[in-house]
């Protein structure tokens, strides 16, 4: 519980957004990994951005979305250095306070390792606006860094949790940086070797040779 409670305090400057003038507020949502396709709130307005000053990286053992604690996946989180291309969410107005305490359960309190900051992000449309961002905590014990391939490729074949298998997850974000525009050449071998030995595994299983 101590610990429980000594997280809170760490993170506790995320919710006071909730409770200051709209005028500081921060309006939008940085989204990299599963928010770009699955936000969990009505979004009326979305662009790409980017961030700078952080990059796009399997750094963190996911225990509870696409993992369990006997079988961690892998999940994307920000690390120093570098900029990251992804999306922008404008939180909704009538239900700002819901949505914020939704996001901080969702990064924060289930499967987060994540320390919630406001940061400048940069739209499509040219304005710098402050966002929420989610930055992957380094002190968390599931904070795993940047891992050999071989060995985030075993946690992303074996990853399945509440929200459906770690390779679903790899795909969905390749997918939209594709719908972007956006080539990342480590998540696309990432994605290419997963497939490649889910299929292998498939044909073993049903006694198909390969081609």
């Amino acid at each position: 519980m101590a610990a429980k409670d000594e997280k809170r305090s760490r993170h506790s400057t995320a919710l006071r957004p909730a409770s200051v003038e709209a005028t500081e507020r921060p309006l939008w949502v940085f989204a990299y990994g599963s928010l770009m396709w699955n936000p969990g709130f009505a979004v009326h307005e979305t662009q790409p951005a980017r961030l700078h000053g952080f990059h796009r990286a399997f750094c963190i053992y996911s225990e509870h979305y696409r993992g369990t604690p006997e079988k961690p996946g892998l999940i994307l989180g920000l690390l120093a250095g570098g900029s990251c291309r992804g999306l922008a969410h404008r939180l909704p107005a009538k239900e700002y306070d819901a949505t914020r305490r939704y996001l901080w359960r969702r990064e924060i309190e289930n499967d987060g390792v994540y320390v919630e900051e406001t940061r400048p992000i940069r739209l499509a449309d040219g304005r710098i606006v402050p966002s929420v961002v989610y930055l992957a905590d380094r002190a968390h014990r599931q904070f795993a860094g940047k891992l050999p391939l071989a060995l985030a490729l075993r946690l992303v074949r074996q990853g399945k949790g509440a929200t459906g298998t770690n390779i679903e997850y790899v795909r969905n974000t390749l997918a939209h940086l594709r719908e972007l525009g956006l080539r990342d050449e480590g998540l696309e071998e990432l994605a290419r070797q997963a497939g490649s030995q889910a299929s292998r595994s498939l044909r073993s299983a049903r006694n198909i040779p390969s081609s």
